[in-house]
């Protein structure tokens, strides 16, 4: 094992406002992003101090760094990683293990469709359509991020060309 990825994620219920907000779903998100992340670096860390080192990717997303409204639990849950990682990253670079995250924003995924159960299918996808319009007029690049601009930059933390990296958080939203 010389490389971890450390890419499962859950937003929660969306609610209109954060004072909506049961907070119902507030242990399964920090479960899957927060836990689940820390038990995977421990374990991924545990192999790899005996065997020369590697590199530890942690997703987050970019709503772990920049404030807003909406999913307080998802934003708190993805701010808690970067910590992490920051922190793990101290503490195992001594094994020569490098820890780093991948803040994605404006990637089109499934996530949000998932996180708005019961909620009317055309009103969400206008609604989703409007965010990353905004989202796209908001970013110096004007287009939407893909899969395929967060595998390049999980490749370069993989890779030696990154070997003196760690810690690190890499914002992969348009700027």
């Amino acid at each position: 094992l010389h490389v971890m990825v450390n890419n499962a994620g859950v937003s929660g219920t969306m609610h209109a406002r954060f004072l909506d907000d049961d907070l119902a779903d507030f242990h399964k998100v920090m479960s899957v992003n927060v836990l689940a992340v820390m038990a995977g670096t421990r374990d991924a860390a545990r192999h790899m101090k005996d065997h020369g080192g590697g590199s530890i990717i942690n997703l987050t997303s970019i709503g772990g760094i920049q404030a807003g409204g909406g999913v307080m639990t998802y934003r708190a849950s993805k701010a808690a990683v970067i910590q992490f990682t920051k922190s793990a990253a101290i503490e195992l670079a001594h094994y020569e293990i490098r820890v780093n995250a991948i803040a994605p924003g404006n990637i089109r995924t499934a996530i949000v469709l998932k996180s708005a159960a019961g909620e009317d299918l055309e009103k969400l996808e206008q609604f989703e359509a409007k965010i990353r319009e905004t989202m796209r007029n908001d970013r110096p690049l004007k287009r939407e991020g893909t899969a395929e601009d967060v595998a390049e930059a999980a490749l370069y933390f993989a890779t030696d060309r990154s070997r003196y990296v760690t810690g690190t958080v890499l914002p992969v939203d348009g700027g």
